[in-house]
């Protein structure tokens, strides 16, 4: 899910809040009626309105079934207890975060493997912990297959392309990728009522420039400063080879 993901929970979610609270605040007046209680001391916990401070109380059941009955409404209530909201933000959001990458290159092979990574996320209020923890695994991997083997390729001369399928296309797969260590640091921002920033792109924002990094600083002692991506082993073998040339051609 990408950037239409988390925007779909700051505006979508936040609509979300205002109807269910409109919804609360209409239930809240059923209930105070069918409790014979003032509509200020109701309280909504648990999916139950409650008199505050007293153990009478009625389920949310209860008073969407009483909603739906005219004659046991208080004066000036529809029938119903459906409401609905709009919400647009008036300022985007900006989660943030940190990835740390851990890469090993063979240097017979040329062969990059990713060995320990680990991320710390804002994204404001978490919503659902697996499914962000599903999104920022997806991103990442999205991410690591484009340092590590996607490319599209054309054949000189024809145009022909030659990765058509998933056949020669390099996609991520499990055994390019490790075990991915999340770290949450929730910091609600204050410009929605969820207070969400959003995480469609974090995984694959932050994975790509962690793991080139550490592809580079892999091959700094090989001698090489400069690498296209993606660093598939032909590539990372020929620029280690191209510098073992340059170093042992007498000066």
């Amino acid at each position: 899910m990408g950037s239409n993901g988390f925007r779909s929970m700051v505006s979508g979610g936040s609509a979300l809040v205002l109807a269910a609270d409109k919804v609360i605040a209409k239930g809240k007046r059923i209930a105070a009626h069918m409790l014979e209680a003032a509509e200020t001391d109701i309280v909504f916990e648990n999916a139950a309105f409650t008199v505050a401070g007293t153990d009478c109380s009625v389920t949310l059941k209860q008073v969407a079934m009483t909603a739906f009955q005219p004659a046991k409404l208080p004066p000036g209530v529809e029938p119903g207890l459906y409401e609905n909201a709009t919400y647009a933000p008036r300022r985007d959001t900006f989660p943030n975060g940190c990835h740390v990458a851990e890469v090993e290159i063979d240097p017979e092979t040329g062969v990059a493997s990713l060995q320990s990574y680990l991320v710390v996320d804002d994204v404001g209020t978490i919503i659902n912990p697996l499914t962000l923890a599903g999104q920022i695994h997806g991103g990442v991997s999205q991410g690591v297959g484009q340092v590590l083997g996607e490319q599209v390729v054309y054949e000189p001369g024809s145009g022909q392309l030659l990765t058509a399928s998933f056949m020669d296309y390099v996609m991520p797969r499990a055994d390019m990728m490790c075990n991915v260590n999340i770290v949450s640091n929730p910091v609600p921002t204050p410009g929605n009522p969820l207070g969400a920033k959003g995480a469609g792109e974090a995984g694959c924002v932050g994975a790509l420039p962690a793991v080139m990094i550490a592809v580079m600083n892999a091959l700094q002692p090989a001698g090489v400063r400069e690498l296209d991506m993606p660093a598939t082993p032909e590539r990372v073998w020929r620029a280690m080879q191209a510098e073992r040339i340059q170093q042992t051609v007498p000066v």
